[in-house]
């Protein structure tokens, strides 16, 4: 029998200044600092480059410095240290930077059938536990390469950077048979364009100059995400129907930390079944 089936979609989202306000790497370098893998200068370095970051001064050359300056700080950082330290930080640091705009955007994307997937330039030892707070479906980010002793070596696997992203979109519609020219994609940063232009349904957020000349020459959706929300404050409020597992978890009247443990693992038990 033929199978009439509609091709899957999916909705691929930045995520920096997209779904969250500020940079999820940099925002973990205060944590960094107390679990002892950098030291207070560092710690002054990443906070200036936050600062160029929100201000949309961040241009190819200053994220390619960023990159490099970011890898040679983590040469020799363990990796299991630095994931028990996202672990333990997760809702301090990034839950109240979530755009509630971004959230909603997620929640009805799912709703409509779609897969979410972050695509970012961040390390995925960050970029995926994020991602699993978010719900999101699959996760794309920069890999480090991890020596025989565990700990990074400086160098890096795979970019997540401009093409690059564009190029994981296309092998992913190839893999899971999403049918991009129905898929939809969110970015603030020009650098993104390639990966814009891949979907049929490209969106410009709190874009860069850039960008949002681009977007205008290019007629592309603008939106304006500016209220970050903690996640279990959007439970009693959600516009949309909420997923199974996000009803399931707003029932559970544990403390905060807990209470979002246990959403984004049954979001991942849903997603896995």
């Amino acid at each position: 029998m033929e199978n009439h089936s509609s091709p899957r979609t999916a909705a691929f989202f930045d995520l920096d200044k997209t779904v969250i306000a500020k940079s999820s790497t940099l925002t973990f370098s205060k944590s960094f600092y107390q679990g002892g893998l950098i030291n207070r200068r560092a710690v002054l370095r990443t906070a200036y480059s936050q600062f160029v970051f929100l201000a949309g001064g961040a241009d190819h050359e200053q994220m390619e410095r960023m990159r490099k300056y970011l890898s040679a700080l983590c040469r020799g950082w363990n990796v299991q240290q630095v994931k028990e330290i996202v672990a333990e930080t997760l809702h301090d640091l990034i839950d109240p930077i979530i755009y509630d705009e971004a959230a909603t955007l997620i929640e009805e994307h799912h709703t409509a059938g779609r897969d979410v997937v972050i695509v970012s330039t961040s390390g995925a030892e960050v970029v995926e536990p994020i991602g699993e707070l978010l719900g999101a479906d699959r996760v794309v980010a920069t890999r480090m390469v991890v020596g025989d002793d565990g700990c990074f070596t400086g160098e890096v696997e795979y970019y997540a950077y401009g093409p690059t992203k564009a190029e994981a979109i296309r092998e992913l519609a190839e893999s899971e048979g999403y049918d991009l020219a129905r898929c939809y994609a969110y970015s603030d940063s020009v650098t993104d364009v390639p990966m814009l232009e891949s979907v049929g349904h490209p969106h410009a957020v709190n874009p860069d100059r850039a960008l949002r000349r681009e977007a205008l020459a290019r007629e592309w959706p603008i939106l304006d995400f500016h209220r970050p929300v903690r996640l279990k404050q959007r439970f009693p409020a959600f516009s949309v129907p909420p997923r199974p597992a996000l009803v399931a978890a707003a029932a559970i009247g544990a403390a905060a930390a807990t209470a979002g443990l246990v959403w984004y693992a049954s979001r991942r038990r849903a997603t896995v079944a």
